[in-house]
Parts: structure tokens; sequence; C-alpha cells
């Protein structure tokens, strides 16, 4: 079974990388000191603090194994590889909410770097899905748990 492919803007690439960095290099040490803290107070059979220590040292090191399988299946999506002409990962979609006659924008990248909270949107998310190969001035109907919403495309960026 092949891993799947990882989809990034060079920003995501860099946080990655920095989040990596920063848990191999302070987040590893600081958890190391505790743990050997922990182990000082003797007896670790029921040492709550060593036990904490040793999970969240677990945490960080499936955390730097996962980060380090999604740089490995990474692929950068560039400036230069967006097309303003339709959708694509990297796209920043403006649109209206026909319903509301509300405007949102969005911005389409891989499932790695989503965070709805700034409006980045996965291209795995049913937003994301439908409006990917759409062009400007297309009305696209997408199916929500809350039902289905209808947006006009009204422009498309890199």
């Amino acid at each position: 079974m092949t891993d799947k492919e990882v989809i990034l803007t060079p920003s995501g690439l860099k946080k990655l990388e920095e989040e990596l960095e920063y848990l191999k290099t302070v987040k590893r040490r600081e958890v190391a000191e505790r743990i050997k803290i922990a182990i000082g107070y003797g007896d670790i059979s029921e040492n709550s603090e060593y036990e904490d220590a040793k999970n969240e040292q677990a945490f960080i090191e499936g955390r730097i194994i996962t980060l380090e399988k999604m740089l490995r299946n990474a692929r950068i999506i560039n400036e230069d590889d967006v097309n303003t002409d339709v959708v694509s990962i990297g796209s920043t979609v403006k649109l209206r909410d026909i319903e509301f006659d509300e405007i949102v924008e969005y911005t389409i990248v891989g499932s790695a770097e989503s965070d709805p909270t700034q409006n980045m949107i996965s291209n795995e998310s049913p937003v994301g899905k439908a409006l990917l190969g759409k062009q400007i001035g297309a009305i696209v109907d997408i199916n929500v748990p809350a039902g289905v919403i209808q947006y006009e495309i009204l422009d498309i960026k890199k």
C-alpha cells in the first residue's frame, strides 16, 4: 500500500517543517527533563508525573513520525501551478452565498493544512470538492450536513 500524497502550499510546507523542528529540538528535551525529574521522585509505578510525561513523549514521537511521513509524501503547489481560469488547489475563491446574499472567500488547500477558522478549506471537504474545476460565474450546489448551499463563483485568484 502506498502512502497518500500530501498536497501543500509553500507556506503549509514551512509550517509543518517548523513544527517538526520544534518537536525534535525543544519538546523532546522538555519531556526528557520531565521524565528525569519524575524518576527522581522514586517509585515510578504510582508516579502520575512520570506517567504523564511518558504519555506526552509517546504523543510527540507519534506526531514526529506523522510529520516526517507527510513531508516525505508532500507535493508542493506553487503559485505558478495555480490556474485562475478554474478553481484548483491553491486558488482563493470569492463566492456569493445565493440564499443569504453574503460574500465569502476560501482558499483551497490540501487536507494537511486546512484551517476553516482562517478560511482555508480542504480540497477533500464538501465545499472544496464541489468548487474544484469550476469557473467564474458558475453556480455550485454543495451538499453539506445542514442541507444544500448554493454559491456563485465571483472570482478566482492565486
